[in-house]
């Protein structure tokens, strides 16, 4: 203990130690979120084979997707927080509780999400700023995919809980089963192999479900698992059912990640409807680089699944000092992966969008936004871990606030700006993400670094 501040003092052995049990954690979150995003440039990839309205046609649904799926992803952050705050506490009838409790509302959320974009597919693609050459291909896939929500909630829901409870290898396993199995499908069904039908964007639409069906399924069974945390078994045998104050509590934390993430796909959609209004080129080449963009963010989203689950078990120990080491731990090794993203992307942005297109001129816009994501890729990562510790410790309504002003109003008005009043086209695109992450990263790294987020209680 550090007598004039009041803080505990870690000896060099025990960092080493903290730093093995952070890599064990984070590297198979880091290779699920990894294949998830390979799997999808992939996807990509496959299609292009068809011409750059196909690429741009699959991009178009991207953000209609993710909106679709916000609320889930606020549900799963907040029972991953839930799951890890009760372990620490040695609670497991209350983690269980808390999956119970999400699987009910989930389930409620997924059967309106489903019928809604489902048959509203058409206008709402055409708000996303879809035209006459990739509407029909673009609708086609985004009802299959909306269509199949229910298998996807089912695979992030038992993921989340399961990396809750520190058990980051079950989802690596289920996601990259579900990711082969997209892959081998695509490969069937978008040019029509091994006696399948060509289908074209439907196709990988189909292949993308039934890898959400595989990984489902793997979900569900890791519940029967003896050592699972959150376990079938244990909820049948202690007759666990939803409770009213999980309710309360997931709404309490879940309503405000799901205004963060609304609002955020907001500024999400702005990018992606102006980048579509540049040219069918220009977008194409932009969606691979979101898609480049996202594989970075894999990274950072298994850097956050250890950081929420680390953190999160050392705050419901009442070990606030070791909840922001460990947040400290997870920026070091961001770090290092920043630094190889970069390298990469420096070197080989080119020979990567060679895997993609041919022209020259389409070639020359990715080594552009190459180059802008290897900047953004370092705050990128450190901003996601500093906002996994603050959401771990329940302090979700200042990352709303952060993410409203960086993505919503920030990166919206900088692209507006930059695009249609400086006429920079894509580069004011890539400008205006650059903006959202830097201050993003301003933002998170103040309000961790300021210590007051590890007091909160829930």
């Amino acid at each position: 203990m550090n007598h004039q501040t009041g803080q505990r003092t870690f000896t060099r052995t025990e960092k080493r130690g903290m730093l093995r049990e952070a890599v064990n954690m984070a590297w198979p979150a880091v290779l699920e979120s990894f294949f998830t995003s390979l799997a999808g440039m992939i996807d990509t990839m496959m299609v292009s084979s068809m011409g750059s309205y196909a690429v741009a046609a699959v991009g178009l649904t991207n953000q209609p997707k993710f909106i679709g799926l916000t609320p889930f992803f606020a549900i799963n952050v907040a029972v991953s927080a839930l799951v890890a705050r009760r372990k620490g506490e040695k609670n497991k009838k209350a983690a269980n509780e808390t999956l119970m409790t999400a699987l009910l509302l989930s389930l409620l959320i997924c059967a309106a999400v489903s019928v809604i974009f489902v048959v509203w597919a058409e206008p709402i693609l055409r708000i996303a700023g879809s035209n006459a050459d990739t509407h029909a291909p673009a609708s086609a896939y985004f009802r299959i995919i909306m269509g199949g929500t229910f298998f996807s909630m089912i695979q992030m829901l038992f993921n989340a809980a399961q990396r809750g409870s520190g058990n980051t290898r079950i989802s690596m396993t289920t996601n990259v089963a579900s990711s082969i199995t997209n892959i081998c499908f695509n490969y069937c069904l978008i040019g029509g192999h091994f006696g399948f039908p060509a289908l074209g964007c439907t196709g990988a639409a189909i292949a993308t479900v039934l890898g959400t069906i595989v990984g489902a399924a793997m979900s569900f069974g890791s519940l029967y698992m003896k050592k699972s945390y959150v376990s079938l078994p244990y909820i049948v045998r202690e007759k666990i059912r939803p409770k009213h104050y999980d309710f309360r509590i997931i709404g309490k934390l879940a309503s405000n990640m799901l205004a963060e993430n609304l609002l955020m796909r907001v500024g999400f959609l702005v990018t992606a409807f102006v980048a579509a209004r540049i040219s069918t080129d220009a977008f194409a080449a932009h969606n691979v680089g979101m898609n480049l963009l996202g594989l970075s963010f894999s990274f950072a989203d298994g850097m956050q699944a250890a950081g929420v689950a680390l953190s999160g078990q050392a705050l419901g120990a009442n070990k606030k000092e070791e909840a922001k080491l460990y947040g400290k731990i997870c920026q070091q090794i961001g770090l290092f992966i920043s630094a190889c993203i970069a390298g990469i992307l420096l070197f080989g942005g080119r020979d990567i969008f060679r895997l993609f297109f041919d022209g020259q001129a389409i070639l020359d816009m990715g080594v552009m936004i190459s180059r802008f994501i290897c900047v953004i890729t370092f705050f990128q990562i450190a901003q996601v871990i500093y906002g996994a510790c603050l959401r771990a410790a329940g302090d979700v309504r200042y990352t709303l606030i952060a993410s409203t002003i960086s993505v919503t109003l920030i990166r919206s008005v900088v692209t507006i700006l930059l695009v249609y009043v400086l006429d920079l086209g894509l580069m004011g695109i890539w400008l205006g993400v650059l903006s959202d992450q830097l201050s993003r990263y301003f933002f998170m790294s103040i309000r961790f670094r300021q210590g007051k987020w590890v007091d909160n209680k829930f």
